[in-house]
């Protein structure tokens, strides 16, 4: 969240809109972003946005479900969104689980068609590295405050 990761997402990586889900309620976000509504949703954050998102799906949605980042830190008692049983029967929705492994066959031609892309500027990269084995919990706990901007990654030496 905040409005210089929503700048970056549409100024430099070129996404058509972003939501800042620190300024305004995600589900009226979502309206304005897509007001013809959600045929497709990739899903790491679980909880909130997810009940957001199942309210703006269109019928015979699809959602893959691949973490619950929202759910991670333990500060407040895991939730599930509510309404799940409903929408997904009245609209007609699919959810289902996506673990990377379970596609592992796929691993080296997936790689290589990132990779051109990467090259090509049609896919662009964001890291945010911090320095030494040491500061692993500092960019674990920055990580779940979304502190970080890109990928994540502690370089060891």
């Amino acid at each position: 969240g905040g409005a210089e990761k929503c700048k970056l997402l549409t100024g430099e990586l070129g996404f058509d809109a972003a939501i800042d889900y620190k300024a305004e309620p995600v589900g009226k976000a979502l309206r304005k972003a897509a007001p013809k509504g959600i045929d497709v949703y990739f899903d790491n954050v679980g909880g909130d946005i997810l009940e957001a998102v199942l309210f703006g799906m269109n019928n015979y949605g699809r959602i893959a479900c691949c973490g619950a980042v929202s759910q991670y830190d333990g500060a407040a008692p895991a939730h599930g969104p509510r309404g799940i049983p409903g929408l997904v029967v009245v609209k007609r929705l699919t959810m289902q689980g996506f673990i990377v492994t379970d596609y592992q066959d796929q691993h080296d031609k997936a790689l290589a068609e990132l990779q051109g892309w990467v090259e090509s500027g049609k896919l662009k990269v964001k890291e945010d590295i911090m320095e030494g084995l040491e500061n692993t919990p500092k960019a674990l706990i920055g990580l779940l405050a979304g502190e970080n901007v890109g990928k994540r990654m502690i370089r060891v030496s």
